[in-house]
């Protein structure tokens, strides 16, 4: 039989084995990247899934691309899609899914927006919000720079949505919001300026317009110079030149994602959109020393866990 006959009956097989390996899952999740901290994910979602005793058979994972190839409704659908990233859930809004989808590494702002903008108003969708609850940022900034009152937020048009969840988490605190804005046309200088003059932190807030790989350089090498820290939401933030970063693993939303899942596999309601439980603090020693700061991860991870468990 010639060598591209073989090939082709191999693809063949493959397309026909996916397929049929999709058509049968009960769960089907939808990743947007192949990279690294979404495989972690979805690796952790799997597991614990096939821990709590569903069959690896019954879980696909397949790319935004090939998820326009499974059935969003009737007895062909999954009973539940798993979206891990912003274009995998765009892509499920974008349909007329009638199974209910629980969106995961994705941040609070986008999620709103992206229903709102969708018009879909059928999906019966949750989330576990990439994001931190902003009573913890806030309670790790206590921790971390008890002296600082005035918490400077740079927003944009995306996450300037959140302004009203923010305001009464600082008032309980005692604390005040500098704001700043970018501009529609993505100038930065403007609103960092206002909240570099007049806070003494700058909380940064998930927000593509603010920040990403284009701006994140300049706006951690400016409040370096202006000796403002930095709270981000990135490891990579810490890296970069921020003072400190409170994050979920992937791992750690993998494994949250999944006792949501199971939640509703085995019956129960679809669970409401939550924030993280678990979460990790980065410190950059280098910063902390030039702000006169001695700060330690695991000390702030312990202290901040210890307050979140309180009512």
């Amino acid at each position: 039989m010639p060598v591209h006959l073989l090939k082709f009956l191999a693809c063949l097989w493959w397309t026909l084995c996916w397929v049929g390996a999709v058509h049968a899952a009960s769960v089907v999740v939808v990743t947007s990247e192949r990279s690294a901290g979404y495989t972690d994910a979805a690796g952790a979602l799997v597991g614990e899934l096939e821990r709590s005793g569903v069959p690896r058979s019954d879980i696909a994972l397949v790319s935004v691309p090939e998820s326009a190839g499974v059935a969003v409704a009737g007895e062909a659908a999954p009973r539940l899609f798993v979206t891990l990233g912003a274009d995998a859930l765009k892509q499920m809004l974008l349909r007329d899914v009638r199974v209910p989808v629980l969106a995961a590494l994705i941040p609070r702002s986008s999620v709103e927006r992206m229903r709102k903008e969708s018009g879909n108003k059928t999906a019966a969708v949750t989330a576990l919000y990439l994001d931190q609850p902003f009573g913890r940022q806030l309670d790790l900034l206590r921790l971390a720079l008890p002296a600082a009152k005035r918490i400077g937020v740079l927003w944009g048009t995306e996450s300037v949505q959140q302004q009203s969840l923010l305001l009464p988490a600082l008032s309980a605190r005692g604390l005040s919001l500098v704001s700043g804005s970018v501009a529609l046309n993505g100038s930065l200088f403007g609103g960092l300026k206002t909240v570099l003059d007049d806070a003494d932190v700058l909380l940064a807030i998930a927000d593509p317009q603010v920040f990403n790989s284009a701006t994140i350089s300049s706006i951690l090498l400016t409040t370096y110079r202006a000796h403002t820290p930095v709270l981000a939401f990135s490891p990579a933030y810490v890296k970069a030149g921020a003072l400190l970063s409170l994050h979920t693993t992937p791992t750690q939303v993998g494994l949250q994602a999944a006792t949501m899942a199971r939640t509703l596999l085995q019956g129960g309601a679809l669970p409401p959109a939550q924030y993280p439980a678990e979460f990790s603090i980065g410190v950059n020693e280098h910063v902390a020393r030039s702000l006169g700061l001695a700060l330690d991860a695991v000390t702030l991870t312990d202290s901040l866990r210890r307050m979140d468990k309180r009512p």
